[in-house]
């Protein structure tokens, strides 16, 4: 069954250039290293709401945006795969140490797809 793995963080509308950046060099690796697709998108209809919500969830503050992005994957042992290649790519170590967001604010996590179209 396919794999997605799925990210909600906030970046300051300032360093958007620098997260696009980042976002396309993402893009590139995971899809070189196997990827099915990738995917970064920007908020644009996220209300903030009175319990949950994207913006509550990573704290963004009013001069951030919030991001989902996703890759997937054919199954969880291809997302394992191609995550160790990721992670020992070399290009993605100066983004790792420089990111343009609060890592400590992203979510992120691995979740086995039930229902597809």
């Amino acid at each position: 069954m396919a794999y997605v793995d799925g990210f909600v963080l906030a970046v300051s509308k300032d360093k958007m250039d620098a997260y696009k950046e980042m976002a396309e060099l993402g893009r590139t690796v995971w899809m070189e290293h196997g990827a099915l697709s990738y995917v970064e998108a920007k908020a644009d209809d996220v209300p903030y709401g009175e319990l949950t919500s994207f913006p509550r969830a990573v704290q963004a503050k009013d001069d951030e945006v919030v991001i989902f992005s996703f890759a997937t994957y054919r199954d969880r042992a291809h997302r394992d795969e191609v995550m160790a290649k990721v992670m020992a790519d070399e290009r993605m170590k100066p983004d790792m140490e420089n990111m343009p967001f609060d890592g400590k604010r992203m979510i992120f996590g691995g979740f086995e797809v039930f229902v597809q179209a």
